[in-house]
């Protein structure tokens, strides 16, 4: 029986969701791609309730029309800057005569690494295995069936403040929807976009959203590090609508269109007539002056991400260097902007669209080939690596993706 998901991502200035369909014969099939404007969410987390809801209404009803069931299994990305990681190990001795290591060994050896001190509003969102070690030897990815006296697990434990999180799903919820699950927003992203080959060489994605930035860094096709910060492309918007003396819509425009994130790239006299991006504007500015704003705030932004780089010691220690996504990813000279700051290659992410069977509507496949639906994307092929999980694979091998749900899976 073929079921639906949801992927929902409800940023700050934006909600996104993507509508797939898991067919009986394993593949994806995409029925919906939605974009609306958000309300009362700041840098990544609910401020207003009932201006949220209202927001999500309209988007929660275009999912119900498309399907009933789809409302039924929405995956929500979670990403509020007070998200914390912390490695944690968990041990417990084989329980069998003959030392062979069943299911049941495994499942306690993770309860044990999830059993750390909490304060009563934080909550485990994500519980992930980084490696199992059987009788000292490290670096095991599957110890089922195989014979040892003692079973360690290394985890990475990611906490958010509970709070934050229920708000987040109550605004599902009250509009009679159910949730699938809850992913960290820089985890689906990266679902979405990175290669096998970049998580095994090392790689950082960046999502630069409007409220926030979130980061996940791979090396040896494990998660390594992910932080949050509460600065985004919004902060450039609203420095060139202060710079420029222009409205916050207008100052977007001049930041997608005639905007650079390398001021050197940019001549000093080429000049842009306010007036015609904002009726109310007044004189020119050089185009080398916005992208002056812009660089700065970008720099600012970036030299976040380095300082966690440096944190974990990975600065310029990243073969695959850094993918850029988010809207922030589409500012002009973002990638030349990443290699200066981060002393990384650097490229601007597009979501792989190859497990997806698009038949409903051609423009499905153009929309999705943004950055800025890396993370809804991401949601959706979570939930799809569960939908998969315990089920025979039966997909074409241009469709057939391993599962990552390990990356995921509390």
């Amino acid at each position: 029986m073929s079921h639906f998901i949801v992927g929902l991502d409800i940023g700050s200035r934006t909600i996104k969701a993507v509508v797939g369909e898991v067919r009986r014969d394993n593949s994806l099939a995409m029925h919906g791609v939605l974009k609306m404007p958000s309300a009362g969410v700041r840098k990544g987390v609910v401020a207003d309730i009932g201006e949220t809801t209202q927001a999500l209404s309209p988007v929660i009803g275009e999912i119900k029309k498309i399907s009933k069931q789809a409302g039924a299994n929405i995956y929500l990305g979670v990403g509020a800057s007070d998200v914390r990681v912390q490695p944690s190990v968990g041990v417990v001795a084989v329980s069998r005569a003959d030392y062979e290591i069943f299911e049941d060994d495994v499942n306690r050896a993770i309860q044990s690494a999830q059993a750390i001190n909490l304060p009563n509003n934080r909550m485990i969102l994500h519980a992930i295995v980084r490696e199992y070690i059987v009788d000292g030897v490290k670096d095991i990815r599957d110890p089922l069936e195989m014979v040892g006296n003692r079973l360690e697990v290394n985890s990475l434990i990611i906490d958010a403040f509970a709070p934050a999180v229920k708000n987040l799903s109550k605004c599902v919820e009250v509009l009679g929807s159910d949730l699938g699950g809850l992913i960290l927003g820089p985890l689906a992203a990266a679902r979405a976009v990175l290669t096998k080959n970049q998580r095994e060489l090392g790689v950082a994605l960046v999502d630069i959203g409007f409220g926030k930035t979130s980061m996940a860094v791979y090396e040896e096709g494990k998660l390594l590090h992910t932080a949050i910060f509460p600065v985004g492309s919004g902060n450039v918007t609203n420095d060139l609508a202060i710079g420029l003396k222009i409205s916050v819509e207008a100052a977007e425009t001049v930041k997608l269109s005639y905007g650079s994130a390398l001021a050197r790239e940019v001549g000093g006299r080429d000049l842009l007539d306010l007036v015609k991006i904002d009726s109310r504007a007044r004189g020119s500015v050089t185009k080398r002056f916005i992208a002056e704003v812009i660089e700065v705030r970008l720099a600012e932004i970036l030299e976040f991400v380095q300082n966690e780089l440096k944190y974990i010691g990975r600065a310029g220690k990243l073969p695959a260097g850094v993918v850029f996504v988010g809207g922030g990813a589409k500012i002009p000279g973002i990638v030349e902007l990443g290699k200066q700051e981060l002393k990384l290659a650097a490229q601007v992410g597009i979501p792989e669209l190859s497990p997806l069977l698009i038949q409903h509507d051609i423009d499905l496949g153009a929309k999705l080939e943004d950055p800025e639906f890396a993370l809804a994307l991401g949601l959706l092929f979570s939930g799809y690596d569960k939908a998969l999980e315990g089920k025979p694979t039966h997909l074409p091998v241009h469709g057939f993706f391993k599962k990552f749900l390990n990356y995921f899976a509390p």
